[in-house]
């Protein structure tokens, strides 16, 4: 989804199609990625939170975003296999004030230690069976049929803690220029996504590529 249109067209993913890309054969042949067409050179790094030693990559994505569900299953199997110095986080944005209740949402999750049983059944109720969740009444209802205590979560939902995690996600999206979801983040230096690398799955080859480049300092 693009920011300025809140059209997601041009941020193709074309998962399925591409994943031969990731092949040892397509690595060993296909061009270095280049700065200014494959990914981008952040003016001023993006603040992150993984360790000293960990290379953080931040996958920033929108429930509402048919092309950020159609990444899941391709980012899973990437997170699965990646190297134990890369620590992987997921970052909610909110181009626009009525995308905060989903934002809220993921933060929720996470603190009621939820995110892995629930996150993709967000995508699952939004983009299969078709359900608005697009406001907080809306979005406590569903979490109550998924076995969520409602009270609970609106409080949490309501929650300093929440609010300042969806704020900083904001920031952090500012601060990496991201215009269209699904994007990657890289070390707080790079930036790449489907528009930039021409596929979702070339733009975890070209997230490889960085990861690498980060190592070599």
């Amino acid at each position: 989804m693009q920011r300025r249109e809140f059209s997601i067209a041009t941020a193709s993913v074309a998962a399925a199609a591409s994943l031969g890309a990731l092949s040892t054969p397509a690595r060993a042949q296909a061009p270095a990625p280049r700065a200014g067409t494959d990914f981008l050179v952040l003016d001023k790094p993006a603040p992150v939170e993984a360790p000293t030693g960990k290379v953080e990559v931040v996958e920033f994505f929108w429930y509402s975003c048919p092309h950020c569900n159609s990444f899941e299953p391709a980012l899973d199997e990437w997170i699965k296999k990646a190297p134990k110095d890369v620590a992987v986080r997921r970052v909610p944005i909110a181009f626009r004030a009525d995308f905060e209740p989903q934002q809220r949402l993921f933060y929720v999750l996470e603190a009621m230690n939820k995110v892995d049983e629930l996150h993709k059944k967000v995508f699952y109720a939004i983009h299969v069976e078709k359900q608005m969740l697009n406001t907080p009444d809306l979005i406590a209802a569903w979490a109550e049929k998924q076995g969520l205590n409602k009270a609970k979560f609106l409080e949490t939902y309501n929650s300093f803690s929440v609010a300042t995690k969806a704020r900083k996600a904001t920031q952090l999206q500012d601060a990496y220029k991201i215009d269209g979801v699904p994007a990657l983040g890289i070390a707080g230096r790079y930036f790449t996504s489907g528009s930039m690398a021409q596929t979702m799955a070339r733009a975890l080859l070209v997230t490889d590529y960085l990861i690498a480049q980060v190592r070599k300092g």
